[in-house]
C-alpha cells in the first residue's frame, strides 16, 4: 500500500473519532444546560433596582463573593463576564447580567428586574417607561449588499 493512502486514512480515522466524540461531549452539555436553565426559572422573582454601573469585566474583578469564583470552572474565571453593580434596597449588589441583554441594561435608572440568585435574566422600565433601545451601528456596504442578496434569494438575513 502507498504511504500516502497510509497517511490520509489515518488522518480520517482520527477526524471521525474527533467528531463523534465532539458529539456525544456536545449532547452532554445540552443536557447540563437545560438542567440549569430550569434552575434558574425555579428561583427566579421580580425586584426593583437602581443600576449604578454595567462593565465587561473578569471574575476576580468584579467583587463577587469567594465562593462564586470557587464554583466557577476554570477557563470561566479568566474570561470577561458583563458585570451591573446595583442598588436593590439598602444594600449595593454586584449582579451578573444576561449577555443578550447587557445592552438594553440603562445606567443611573431604576428598572424592574427579574433576578435568580446573582443573575439577572430579564429587565423592564419602572413606573411604564420603556427602556430605550440601544444604538445600532451603521452596516457596512458589504453587510448592506449580503443582505440585499440574501433577500432576492428567499433567505434569512445573517445576524
Amino acid at each position: 500500500m502507498n504511504p500516502v493512502t497510509i497517511v490520509l486514512l489515518v488522518i480520517l480515522a482520527v477526524l471521525i473519532i474527533a467528531v463523534v466524540a465532539l458529539y456525544f461531549f456536545g449532547k452532554k452539555a445540552q443536557k447540563k444546560q437545560a438542567e440549569q436553565q430550569q434552575q434558574i426559572e425555579a428561583y427566579k422573582q421580580s425586584v426593583s433596582m437602581l443600576i449604578i454601573d454595567k462593565k465587561r469585566m473578569r471574575l476576580k474583578d468584579a467583587g463577587l463573593p469567594d465562593i462564586v469564583m470557587a464554583q466557577t470552572p476554570k477557563l470561566l474565571r479568566r474570561a470577561k463576564l458583563p458585570i451591573v453593580k446595583a442598588k436593590i434596597g439598602p444594600q449595593i449588589m454586584t449582579l451578573v447580567c444576561e449577555d443578550s441583554i447587557f445592552d438594553s441594561v440603562p445606567v443611573k435608572k431604576e428598572v424592574k428586574a427579574t433576578v435568580s440568585g446573582i443573575y439577572i435574566t430579564a429587565v423592564k422600565g419602572l413606573h411604564g417607561n420603556s427602556l430605550a433601545k440601544p444604538v445600532q451601528k451603521k452596516k457596512s456596504w458589504f453587510k448592506r449588499q449580503v443582505e440585499k442578496l440574501q433577500e432576492k434569494a428567499g433567505a434569512k438575513p445573517l445576524k
